[in-house]
């Protein structure tokens, strides 16, 4: 058993503490702004298909180096599937797999967890800023 976790080592839930948990690796990838957003104009999107352009103009702020990079890592774990029409030039789509159709709800729940409180946080962030901690 590990110290924090009360597991055995080893065990099928892994141990987010132990640095080599593949665990954090996932949770690196979901737990970022873009992966949010893609995965929720995907899933609003399904069972369709969304063009890299139509991703980009729907989640502002992004680079096209990193929408592409957050994709190739959805596309690596699974999670997104994608599928490029040899035209010139190349037509890519995009569009959650089964699998990552099962991330749409916990991802919904933390931006629904943030909208309710933001207010918090910024006025936490407002004294702390200020030295008043």
């Amino acid at each position: 058993m590990t110290a924090r976790s009360g597991r055995a080592a080893g065990s099928a839930r892994g141990d987010l503490f132990d640095p080599e948990c593949p665990t954090r690796r996932l949770l690196d990838r979901i737990g970022t702004k873009w992966t949010s957003m893609a995965v929720n104009v995907l899933g609003e999107a399904a069972p369709g298909e969304v063009r890299f352009a139509e991703l980009r103009r729907r989640m502002p702020g992004v680079s096209q180096k990193m929408l592409s990079v957050t994709l190739h890592g959805l596309v690596r774990d699974g999670l997104v599937a994608r599928r490029v029409e040899p035209t010139v030039p190349p037509s890519v789509h995009y569009r959650l797999t089964e699998l990552g159709a099962t991330l749409e709800g916990p991802l919904a729940v933390l931006r629904t967890w943030a909208e309710a409180h933001m207010a918090e946080v910024d006025r936490a962030n407002e004294i702390h800023d200020a030295g008043v901690v």
